[in-house]
């Protein structure tokens, strides 16, 4: 099933950049593992599969363990400051940054590893109470003062849109932050780079590929819903 769903899925992406006229290749995909098994994640890998993305700290280190090297990890889910140490080294990148006070922990444990780590500003594009991510009129503030952070380096945005029957009505927001980071990569700031766009999941990822996402996050579209432990 997981090949299969794969196989739709990519294909889906494919017909998505030929409507916008972009490249396939400029749109990654990330499986969204999250309470899923091991072998469903080798599955997925042994289809091509190497962006794999985890919700829970203690999830990604587990897996990350028990899966190929080769594998990208990327940080997806709201990070805890005090779960900060275990990430930083072992995700490729990290979507969920909306504080100062979490980039500096994250800048502390960079600089104490003497790695860089890559991250994206998330933010809070549709403004619903029950999302984190910074206010957009907020959001060049908290990039300039993360990028003076040692040990950081921010890549682009990550938006969570709302949870819709019609993908269609998340387009004005996809849109919106694709302006945003176009903006915020003309003021050229010093360690930002802004050629990131995470944005769409399972039910609107089509619709932000059109709209220029770079990394769309499909969990229930490759693995099937999902089994939560009780």
């Amino acid at each position: 099933m997981i090949r299969e769903n794969l196989d739709m899925v990519t294909g889906n992406i494919k017909s998505a950049c030929q409507k916008a006229g972009r490249e396939p290749g400029d749109v990654t995909l990330i499986a969204v593992s999250k309470t899923k098994p091991v072998s469903a994640i080798r599955e997925a890998y042994e289809h091509g599969i190497r962006e794999f993305g985890e919700n829970k700290v203690q999830e990604l280190v587990e897996k990350q363990e028990a899966l190929p090297k080769d594998i990208r990890w990327h940080m997806i889910g709201h990070l805890q400051r005090n779960k900060v140490k275990y990430i930083v080294d072992k995700a490729a990148l990290i979507h969920s940054v909306d504080s100062v006070r979490l980039a500096e922990e994250i800048s502390r444990e960079a600089v104490k590893k003497q790695i860089m780590v890559s991250i994206l500003i998330e933010v809070n594009i549709a403004g619903e109470d029950t999302k984190f991510g910074a206010a957009p009129e907020e959001t060049e503030a908290l990039v300039r003062e993360i990028a003076q952070l040692p040990g950081i380096h921010i890549e682009g945005l990550m938006t969570i849109a709302p949870y819709v029957d019609d993908a269609e009505e998340n387009r004005q927001y996809f849109s919106r932050l694709k302006q945003l980071s176009v903006d915020i990569k003309r003021k050229n700031i010093d360690n930002v780079s802004m050629n990131v766009l995470s944005m769409g999941m399972t039910g609107d990822y089509m619709v932000a590929v059109e709209e220029g996402a770079s990394y769309v996050r499909v969990g229930t579209g490759i693995f099937g819903e999902r089994q939560y432990p009780v």
